[in-house]
């Protein structure tokens, strides 16, 4: 016998917010995916100064994006099954997915909200490095020179955040991207920091948005869940 009257409009209410887990689950993988092919990213990240390969943090992140989505789409399938089909045993299974998900990412925005200046921070000493190396007189004997106008040339930036970085446009056009000369262009284009800054910052925001938007989904579900599955038991003993 089938739940009636509020329990049945609960089913539905599940059924409908599993379908739009399954959806946020296919859009975080697929925001996953193009954050791991982004062109900006991929150019700098898998950089190599010497035996140094630039810091792999945030693709770790990126592939706990990749596995999360995944996951939410398997769960939010198995929550709209179980729904549909009035079944304890999957919607307890489901309710079980859903905590340990919950937990896993309050666990990740821990450690994303701790180090999430470090991703950017690691990615300039990187820079740094390898700029400093180019200015150097053997800097052909090195790939610093390579690595130097990669950053430059997708970042549209030259040198550092100091009075060096401020003066190298206008002394090592070989390293920074060409362009008309002024002190506008000047002043703007050299402080890679910044634009290092911002490239992290501006994704690291967009995985913040989303982490939220399903953690509320996921607490909305939990709780008409367990709702339903009360009602389904009490159902059966009538």
């Amino acid at each position: 016998m089938g739940v009636e009257g509020c329990t049945k409009c609960i089913k539905y209410l599940l059924f409908v917010f599993n379908f739009i887990f399954w959806l946020a689950g296919g859009i975080i993988l697929g925001v996953a995916l193009w954050l791991r092919h982004d062109s900006q990213t991929t150019n700098i990240l898998y950089l190599q100064l010497g035996d140094k390969q630039a810091p792999n943090t945030f693709y770790v992140g990126i592939y706990i994006l990749i596995a999360v989505g995944a996951v939410m789409m398997f769960v939010g399938f198995l929550g709209c099954y179980g729904a549909i089909q009035e079944s304890q045993c999957l919607l307890g299974t489901f309710f079980t997915c859903l905590v340990i998900l919950f937990a896993c990412e309050v666990a990740a925005g821990i450690w994303g909200f701790v180090n999430k200046d470090q991703i950017a921070k690691d990615v300039k000493q990187f820079y740094d490095q390898a700029f400093q190396q180019a200015l150097m007189a053997e800097s052909d004997m090195n790939n610093g020179k390579a690595v130097v106008k990669t950053f430059h040339e997708t970042l549209d930036c030259c040198g550092p955040d100091n009075a060096v970085g401020v003066i190298t446009p206008l002394w090592r056009d070989d390293l920074c991207p060409k362009k008309e000369f002024s002190l506008k262009n000047v002043i703007e284009s050299s402080n890679c920091h910044k634009k290092i800054d911002e490239l992290f910052s501006g994704k690291l925001y967009l995985i913040g948005i989303a982490a939220i938007v399903v953690a509320v989904i996921m607490i909305f579900e939990m709780i008409l869940s367990m709702v339903l599955c009360c009602g389904i038991r009490n159902s059966s003993i009538y």
